[in-house]
């Protein structure tokens, strides 16, 4: 099974991107970030036009995700509350960040974590709070799917100093690069997951997001933030993953490039 994750910054707005790679790359499951629209508005059409299935949980100009997929999804579900309960996660599904569906006995999970705004604002301890839901998640999931869940997706998260092109302070200020960020999504992983890139590729400058300013892209200024992340017997059964930058070279990108792990 081949699982690409992908943050599109806009599914309407790179819509032909979107279809003609994934003509070129026919993965088993896409998963998208950033969709910014609307369930019903959704372009459906030419997905399902190529045999694929579309689930989608949006919201207008802002987050949205979803899951298109070449078989039929079983048990779909949106947002942190069919699992964890309204009492413990209160407001936090009202941003539409997290889809999942089981396909061939795995579940699969795309997120949008919060991008977290500047150091210790309202959104950066927004940003901690969802993780700390995620982790009550996950940790509920992983018991339920203990030989096959993959969680994907933009974590906003830059998990090594050798994952971002400059020199980090150990006490950095800058958001995706904190120390608590980083220890958030540490405790995650300590529940059973693992970095699906990293059992391929130790190499440094190795990155998924590069910033539209500065010509950040031809100038090799970029940050790894977007993660497969596999429970145990799902990594031991993973036999790639990579990066494919093609699409940021193209004309009106997303600033973020596909990430497809292949198990």
């Amino acid at each position: 099974m081949k699982v690409a994750t992908w943050n599109v910054n806009s599914i309407r707005t790179r819509l032909d991107i979107v279809v003609n790679w994934l003509r070129e790359n026919p993965v088993d499951v896409l998963g998208l970030q950033e969709t910014k629209v609307i369930d019903e508005l959704f372009p459906r059409s030419p997905f399902e036009e190529a045999g694929y299935h579309v689930y989608v949980s949006g919201q207008k100009s802002y987050n949205g995700v979803a899951l298109i997929t070449r078989s039929p999804l079983s048990d779909v579900s949106t947002g942190f509350t069919p699992i964890l309960g309204a009492d413990r996660v209160g407001e936090f599904d009202e941003q539409k960040r997290l889809i999942t569906g089981v396909l061939d006995n795995i579940r699969i999970i795309t997120v949008y974590v919060p991008n977290g705004g500047d150091f210790e604002s309202d959104k950066y301890f927004y940003k901690l709070d969802w993780l700390s839901l995620l982790q009550d998640y996950l940790d509920i999931l992983l018991k339920r799917h203990p030989q096959g869940l993959c969680i994907s997706g933009d974590f906003n998260i830059v998990p090594e100093d050798r994952d971002v092109h400059f020199e980090v302070s150990p006490n950095s200020q800058k958001t995706g690069i904190t120390p608590k960020e980083r220890e958030a999504l540490q405790r995650i992983l300590k529940l059973g997951l693992a970095d699906a890139f990293r059992k391929f590729n130790q190499e440094e400058g190795q990155y998924t997001w590069w910033d539209y300013r500065q010509n950040s892209f031809k100038r090799q200024r970029g940050w790894r933030i977007d993660h497969h992340y596999l429970s145990a017997p799902l990594g031991d059964r993973a036999s790639s993953c990579i990066i494919d930058i093609a699409p940021r070279h193209l004309t009106k990108p997303s600033d973020h490039t596909p990430v497809i792990v292949e198990f």
